[in-house]
């Protein structure tokens, strides 16, 4: 009887673990997951199509508004360290400037991510519409 519960609890556990690595295979465009750096290089090196280019736009969109997002959650975060008072010998850094630190970086990575967005708006757009801006 042991071995029949051995048995069935294996095949479970191995059935379970099957699931959740399938799941895992599925491409982040599917499931709405993040792009990885090297998985953004890559779509940006094999882009040919307009279409390629508006994907690429989209998906730096959504990284420049996720990133505008954090920023905003860090600037209210550092306003609230930033009322705490403490004693003069307080160690360095304080969590303020941590706060503050986030939120500039995450004002930089949306201000990159909306530079590429740009970017490949423009690269999606049709000749045409591009040489009637400039007349």
């Amino acid at each position: 009887m042991t071995k029949q519960n051995f048995f069935a609890a294996s095949i479970l556990s191995f059935a379970l673990v099957s699931i959740g690595s399938a799941q895992g295979a599925v491409s982040p465009a599917a499931n709405g997951e993040h792009y990885t750096q090297s998985q953004l290089k890559r779509l940006a090196h094999e882009a040919r199509t307009p279409e390629d280019y508006k994907n690429l736009a989209a998906i730096y969109g959504k990284q420049q508004q996720d990133y505008l997002q954090q920023a905003a959650e860090e600037k209210q975060e550092w306003v609230r360290r930033s009322q705490i008072t403490t004693s003069l010998y307080a160690k360095y850094p304080k969590p303020a400037d941590s706060a503050r630190n986030l939120y500039e970086y995450y004002v930089a990575k949306a201000s990159e991510a909306g530079a590429l967005s740009t970017k490949y708006s423009q690269l999606a757009a049709p000749a045409g519409a591009a040489t009637q801006q400039h007349l």
